[in-house]
């Protein structure tokens, strides 16, 4: 689960809350996309062409960003450092993510045609590129002069600072064709709480009833998914949110969810855990989450879906490791 814990902060998980329908098992495929000749990686990000992102262990131990297609995994570098980061990809297969530069520092990037462009930061030294959409617009957070944390918008080859909820923190993970932003923000009372942003304004878009929550993904009719709190001291579940109403999208029977995209058509994808203590990735589809399955062992993680259907993750092998797979009916 390391693109959980480099996006977004731990959530509060204290007992257990199983809603929603029961899970029906996948028959999709499962494929295994390999690694940069480590032994770790995991998918990111996947557009309708197919092609597919991630980060991965290379032979050497560094975790270097790739871009999967037709069966080819290739290493596309750092800023300078010794490790970079892919999240996603536009449909021109234009990349973002983060690296190491060559003074220490981490900055977000902007990959495509073979170079990896440094996109800076608001002030501090480091900042993450977590979305980017079809018109090559960039969202994801830096640290600013004072040291906080805010979300960013890149695009004209400057950043533009965000702002919050009226807290010291804030992160943009999606963004749409729309121009629509989603992401979290620190309120003034201290919770989190999911936002939607668009032409300067910043949305709080609640929780299911807890005190966190956070918007992951956005498709271009502006349905949001996340993680949410439903109540103080509860399992965080995945969430819909539509023309200003949120769904508690339930779990695999047992424990939390995360809903982590949406694509065009409603479905979403995420992982949850399961009634038999395992966490597995999932597509949820008209009110039914379907357990996609592992490679082999107990856990499966799943990050992006494309309009295909296409769902892109990291599962655990038989054999303990984790690797990047793709999902396909």
């Amino acid at each position: 689960m390391k693109a959980l814990r480099q996006i977004v902060p731990v959530l509060a998980i204290l007992t257990a809350l199983a809603l929603g329908a029961a899970p029906t098992v996948a028959q999709h495929t499962i494929t295994d996309l390999g690694t940069l000749g480590g032994t770790w990686s995991e998918a990111n990000g996947i557009n309708d062409s197919g092609q597919v992102v991630g980060a991965s262990h290379t032979l050497s131990g560094e975790t270097h960003a790739f871009l999967w297609q037709k069966g080819i995994m290739t290493d596309l570098g750092t800023l300078g450092g010794g490790e970079s980061y892919a999240y996603t990809l536009n449909s021109a297969g234009q990349v973002v993510g983060k690296s190491s530069t060559f003074d220490g520092q981490v900055h977000a990037f902007l990959w495509g045609n073979g170079e990896m462009t440094d996109l800076g930061t608001l002030g501090g030294r480091w900042s993450e590129a977590y979305g980017i959409n079809d018109p090559g617009q960039v969202v994801g957070a830096s640290s600013t002069v004072d040291g906080s944390i805010h979300a960013f918008l890149w695009e004209n080859g400057g950043l533009t600072d965000l702002s919050t909820l009226g807290g010291g923190w804030s992160q943009a993970y999606r963004i749409n064709n729309r121009g629509q932003i989603v992401g979290a923000s620190l309120t003034v009372q201290g919770d989190i709480h999911a936002f939607l942003w668009e032409n300067g304004v910043m949305t709080d878009l609640g929780t299911l009833g807890g005190r966190e929550s956070y918007a992951l993904g956005i498709n271009n009719l502006g349905q949001a998914v996340g993680a949410s709190t439903p109540a103080p001291g509860k399992m965080v579940h995945a969430f819909l949110w539509q023309a200003g109403v949120t769904t508690d999208l339930g779990t695999l029977k047992r424990g939390k969810s995360y809903a982590w995209a949406i694509n065009n058509l409603g479905q979403v994808a995420g992982y949850s855990d399961t009634a038999m203590g395992e966490t597995h990735a999932f597509l949820w589809q008209d009110g039914v989450m379907t357990d996609l399955g592992t490679l082999g062992g107990k856990w499966s993680f799943a990050y992006a879906i494309n309009d295909h259907g296409q769902v892109v993750g990291a599962s655990y092998t038989a054999s303990g490791a984790e690797h990047a797979c793709l999902w396909s009916e």
